[in-house]
């Protein structure tokens, strides 16, 4: 399914598995990440697309100095960067895959070359959601647009907001805190329900934690729009490692993911499932059995008799039909009693 219609209907999940720059600069590992990602069901998988030279200045200072072999961020930037033929590649290899490819543009000639390779719609990063930046850019291109918010403010937003609905855009807004990783009380799943009465808008979340639970406390809120950045194992190396889950643990989060679409998108009838199950209410439920041997002509009183499985019998809201009532015959402790038995 297009990410156009993806976003268009409310019930539709969307997994994405963002790898950043957990391929190191690899190009064979940004390929390995594609199987990997697919193989643990996500809809969609994720890049970004860095041109050193048109998004960061020799001033561009490590978020985490992290790196042993870069003397610079715009150094890093650099051996990030894949050629177009190499990310047309990449793309190719995800649709193969049955799986959606994005990446963020962190430029114009980042924009530009993402289109010209087909993406079919954008995931804005945190800090190019200025309306007089990027952003403008990709909304006059009409498609469609997952844009993260972790750095904005509700005067922002909601300038953003009204300029996308200004234009008729189809856009899922996603509740994102740029903190790597994210501490669980900062994720902010209270923003989540925040931005859709506020906005009536599709809403996600994108989580840095490094932690399966957003995803599934989201999820479970009926936000299914996610995204998280994945790594092969925790102990890689990168800047955004710590802030990353598994592959594991985010197929164990598209696993819920579809389970829950199973239960909401089947609502059930009550009566209905009660009639089905009459079965198992007769053989769970009680009636009324005798607690002894009594000959025939005996009157039964409340003490003769108590609550015994199987429910197929006489049910105790009948009981005040049977006090006082003669036996027409002999019966027997611990069985149940039977209506033709009574005078």
């Amino acid at each position: 399914m297009k990410l156009d219609e993806i976003l268009s209907i409310e019930s539709k999940s969307l997994i994405i598995a963002e790898i950043g720059q957990n391929h190191d600069g690899s190009l064979g590992m940004a390929h390995a990440y594609i199987d990997a990602c697919a193989d643990a069901g996500v809809n969609a998988i994720k890049f970004q697309t860095h041109i050193a030279a048109e998004e960061s200045s020799f001033d561009d200072e490590f978020r985490v100095n992290f790196s042993y072999q870069d003397k610079s961020r715009y150094e890093y930037w650099k051996r990030m960067e894949f050629t177009k033929k190499e990310w047309l590649e990449l793309k190719k290899h995800a649709d193969e895959k049955k799986i959606l490819f994005l990446s963020t543009p962190f430029s114009l000639a980042a924009v530009k070359l993402l289109k010209d390779i087909g993406v079919e719609g954008w995931k804005i990063g945190s800090g190019d959601i200025s309306i007089n930046g990027i952003f403008r850019s990709l909304l006059k291109l009409e498609m469609p647009m997952i844009i993260s918010t972790g750095m904005s403010s509700w005067a922002e937003i909601d300038q953003l907001i009204k300029l996308l609905k200004k234009e008729k855009s189809n856009f899922c807004l996603m509740q994102c805190t740029s903190k790597y990783p994210t501490n669980l009380a900062e994720v902010g799943l209270n923003i989540l329900h925040d931005f859709k009465k506020k906005y009536n808008c599709r809403v996600g979340l994108s989580d840095h934690s490094g932690s399966i639970s957003p995803s599934l406390a989201a999820l479970a809120n009926g936000f299914n729009i996610i995204e998280v950045h994945a790594t092969f194992d925790k102990r890689m190396f990168g800047p955004d490692v710590s802030s990353s889950l598994t592959l594991e643990e985010i197929e164990s989060i598209v696993s819920f993911s579809k389970d829950l679409e199973i239960m909401r998108l089947n609502p059930i009838n009550k009566d209905l499932i009660a009639k089905d199950l009459n079965k198992q209410k007769k053989l769970f439920g009680k009636s009324l059995t005798y607690n002894g041997d009594f000959e025939k002509g005996h009157i039964i009183n409340e003490k003769d008799l108590s609550l015994k499985k199987p429910g197929s019998g006489v049910p105790i809201q009948d009981l005040h039909k049977l006090i006082g009532k003669k036996l027409k015959t002999n019966v027997k402790i611990n069985r149940l009693l039977k209506l033709e038995e009574i005078e």
